[in-house]
């Protein structure tokens, strides 16, 4: 059964969203970032994708609070990700309360340290981000988005799965915050070349059907944000693709 996680993306202290990764378009919303994340707790949730947008930009974390406040305040399982560069960023996340970590820019700019990541930590607890401009040059953004590689994604993938990577977490930029639906034919090509590799697809999400999809796929899991945020995707509608615990 596909994992449903809700994005918690965090902004000068604010929940907010963008379309497409623009900075111009964020949208803010009335959520305390720790009454959200006990909401999902209490739907049955088990994991939360936390993403420090401040810390992406600035390439370090900035929302240590909040990820400690989450993790202090629920049992939910806290994915983090944003500006996680150095092995004191990622020794003080985990120090803080992160289950997992989600990291592409050092992935970009010093794969040996992100591939060391890999074996020091554990292949459970650390997922590459590889976040596209677009489905068809398949260039990896990082940097929150605002800077664009000219590393290609399968390659990209191809060089940790061989080091051991076991998660990869990718969103088609294009369709992020944009409620058109997932990529699906580009997430069938990843599973295609890289069938044993756990995928988590984010961006695009509009409801129930989007995620059955994916599910029917083969998609580990899935990340979604603006359809919750806008009252499109209500959380009893993702019970189906929870496990009751007994």
């Amino acid at each position: 059964m596909i994992q449903v996680i809700p994005s918690i993306a965090i902004r000068n202290g604010k929940v907010v969203k963008m379309r497409k990764g623009d900075p111009a378009s964020e949208k803010s919303y009335d959520e305390n970032p720790l009454d959200l994340a006990k909401r999902f707790e209490a739907h049955g949730i088990e994991v939360v994708h936390l993403v420090d947008l401040d810390g992406a930009e600035r390439g370090s974390p900035k929302n240590y609070h909040v990820l400690e406040a989450i993790a202090g305040h629920t049992d939910l399982k806290i994915d983090f990700t944003g500006g996680v560069c150095t092995d004191g960023d990622i020794g003080k996340v985990f120090e803080f309360g992160a289950d997992y970590v989600t990291a592409s820019s050092i992935s970009i700019t010093n794969k040996e340290l992100f591939a060391s990541w890999i074996m020091s930590y554990g292949r459970e607890k650390i997922t590459l981000g590889v976040d596209v401009t677009d489905i068809v040059s398949k260039k990896i953004a990082f940097r929150g988005w605002q800077k664009k590689s000219e590393i290609t994604l399968f390659d990209h993938l191809q060089y940790f799965y061989d080091r051991g990577l076991k998660y990869a977490k990718s969103t088609d930029i294009s369709r992020d915050g944009v409620l058109e639906g997932p990529a699906f034919s580009y997430y069938q090509e990843i599973l295609d070349k890289f069938p044993n590799l756990m995928v988590l697809a984010s961006g695009g999400v509009r409801g129930v059907d989007d995620i059955k999809k994916l599910n029917e796929m083969g998609i580990f899991a899935v990340i979604f944000g603006k359809a919750y945020y806008e009252g499109i995707l209500k959380l009893h509608d993702l019970e189906q693709f929870i496990v009751k615990k007994s």
